[in-house]
């Protein structure tokens, strides 16, 4: 009996004996794998410490290479189970296996790039570097492009102040035109250089406003199969005189039957007789004050008038309102501009958004005005603004005297009707001092013309007229659109007066004409801004 129960114990040893070995055996694959993956990660430790020290791999990278390692050597035990287990049921079942697949790993990030360090040189100068790290401006900032004829284009933008103050930074034009089947070279790109205009006379800031003008030899795109233009912007070695950096950008993508070429036909009539082109609005501006120039401006220039109004933040929902029965009428485009904020230019970059608007509708108009919301063109009563521009049409620009308007000083008679009055009724005090140079704006038949300003035109082809007093001139109400609060702070009962030592005279020229235009407004749009706040 007890022979019997050693027996059974020794049968059961030599059991389990078999089963480790069993287990054992059909993991050896797997068991081999592993350790193999374990000498390969402790060779690359080794040969890592003899590497030089520019060359790093981070704790990050490493633990990133061992979750990999790891996962796959999971993948392979896991596929090599399954596969092994198959093999004992059927053969099509180790055939679909066998057709795992494990992606593998992701190259690793590139090192970064070597730094230069101060050394002694063979003399004992002490060779000091300098190790430069991003950038402070961009080299060029698009916002539009556009034809100016057959053979011509304008590229308008911002491109770093300091790099074109004190160095001097070039463009090249390129037009690549779509590829065509042989024999034709029409596919072949053509190069001019480009004429850079900086008409914001000095007043950038970070950024300073740019146009190029790319003149080809040649027409561009006869055909009207479609092409693209580049503009190479080159620093020249500016901001870094050990590189001539050149960016190049694609400005302009003209595809196959898009261009209108009729437009560029001196004789073509174009759409609009009188075209208003308006600096960035920004602030919090009087929606009523708005309300009255759109109203009173519409009546001077008439049905063939439009007006390009720019939202650099100052058009909320208030004012969108004013300003909405006139777009939907067609006679207003508003355009927000609010992005032109993060680049740091002069006066919210009004010179680059006055010059966007000139070549974007240059053949849409025979006249274009540059004024602010603040300023209202007049013209006699025995004539319209179509006889004053006809009698000018020699001239491709003329400038406007400007009739400055106190925006504190009213009429006793005018107390306790305040509400009921417009800004252009009330306000009826004129500054007459003498010997002061005052601001001028104007308008310019736009084919004739390359870039603008805020004031006028420095780069335009033929005559400039600056003596127009007896034909048009305009009223400025200064800091008036801003106010949101009644305007009259002081009332008199007088033809003439100092007030803060500047002499002022009686010109109800403005209040005369108000009757008309709010006449006209309820004739246009009905009463849907009566209710308009201050």
């Amino acid at each position: 009996m007890k022979m019997a129960k050693e027996r059974e114990k020794a049968a059961a040893a030599g059991g389990e004996k078999k089963v480790f070995l069993g287990v054992v055996w059909n993991c050896a694959a797997e068991l081999k794998l592993l350790l193999t993956a374990l000498l390969i990660l402790c060779s690359v430790a080794t040969v890592l410490q003899f590497l030089p020290s520019r060359f790093t791999i981070s704790t990050s990278d490493l633990r990133f290479c061992i979750s990999r390692i790891t996962t796959t050597t999971t993948t392979t035990i896991s596929a090599a189970a399954a596969l092994s287990s198959l093999n004992s049921s059927s053969s099509s079942a180790a055939h679909a296996a066998s057709r795992l697949v494990v992606n593998p790993p992701p190259p690793l990030p590139a090192s970064p790039p070597a730094v230069d360090r101060d050394r002694v040189l063979e003399n004992g100068v002490i060779k000091r570097v300098f190790n430069p790290y991003g950038s402070a401006a961009y080299n060029f900032i698009t916002m539009g492009t556009y034809r100016g004829g057959l053979n011509t284009f304008a590229i308008n933008g911002l491109a770093s102040k300091p790099l074109h103050l004190y160095s001097k930074p070039t463009y090249r034009c390129e037009w690549v035109p779509e590829p065509s089947p042989p024999p034709s070279n029409s596919s072949k790109p053509i190069t001019t250089v480009g004429y850079k205009m900086l008409p914001d006379w000095g007043y950038g800031r970070v950024y300073t406003t740019v146009v190029v003008n790319c003149t080809f030899s040649e027409p561009i795109n006869a055909d009207n199969s479609g092409g693209k233009l580049y503009l190479l912007a080159s620093t020249s070695g500016g901001g870094d005189a050990k590189f001539d950096s050149t960016d190049r950008i694609q400005v302009l993508e003209e595809p196959k039957g898009s261009v209108d070429f009729e437009v560029f036909d001196p004789n073509s009539k174009p759409k609009y007789d009188y075209l208003y082109c308006g600096s960035s609005l920004y602030g919090n501006l009087s929606p009523q004050r708005v309300r009255e120039w759109i109203a009173y401006h519409v009546r001077l220039l008439g049905e063939r008038s439009h007006f390009v109004i720019h939202d650099a933040g100052g058009v909320y929902d208030e004012v969108l309102e004013v300003l909405k029965p006139w777009m939907e009428l067609g006679y207003v485009t508003l355009q927000d501009i609010r992005d032109q904020e993060r680049f740091d230019g002069y006066y919210h970059n009004q010179f680059m958004v006055v010059n966007d608007c000139l070549h974007r509708y240059k053949f849409m108009a025979k006249w274009m005005f540059f004024f602010d919301v603040d300023e209202f063109i007049y013209v006699p009563p025995k004539s319209t603004i179509k006889t004053a521009l006809d009698s000018l049409s020699e001239y491709s620009q003329f400038t406007i005297e400007q009739m400055p308007m106190n925006s504190k000083l009213c009429l006793t008679a005018d107390y306790g009707r305040y509400y009921r009055k417009w800004g252009m009724e009330k306000l009826v005090y004129k500054d007459v001092k003498r010997g002061v140079r005052r601001d001028r704006k104007y308008a310019i038949q736009p084919r004739n013309v390359y870039a603008t300003g805020v004031h006028m035109s420095q780069n335009l082809v033929g005559k400039t007229n600056h003596r127009t007093d007896g034909k048009v001139k305009y009223y400025h109400y200064h800091g008036s659109i801003a106010q949101r609060r009644e305007p009259c702070k002081t009332l008199l009962n007088v033809s003439e007066t100092y007030f803060e030592k500047t002499p002022y005279v009686l010109d109800t020229t403005m209040r005369d004409v108000a009757w008309a235009v709010k006449k006209f407004e309820l004739k246009m749009i009905g009463t849907r801004l009566q209710n308009t706040r201050q």
